[in-house]
């Protein structure tokens, strides 16, 4: 961790929140908070882990990035 106030400790999550608000919230209107959650949970488990490609990891979903990273060493 570096310095209070160093942006860059949040960058990677505030990078998330923005992915997750613009593909999936935005403009959305739920019943509950359970099917907020519902679908937020879907969203990351389901897509963002294992089917949505990350620019950081060479454009490959994180399941795909772990699988090869694992099958090489």
């Amino acid at each position: 961790m570096s310095a209070k106030g160093n942006c860059h400790d949040n960058a990677v999550a505030e990078s998330f929140f923005n992915t997750l608000k613009t593909e999936l919230i935005n403009g959305k209107i739920y019943q509950t908070i359970e099917h907020a959650k519902r679908s937020i949970f879907e969203y990351i488990e389901v897509f963002y882990n294992r089917i949505r490609r990350h620019s950081t990891l060479n454009y490959q979903s994180p399941e795909n990035f772990e699988k090869a990273f694992y099958n090489e060493h």
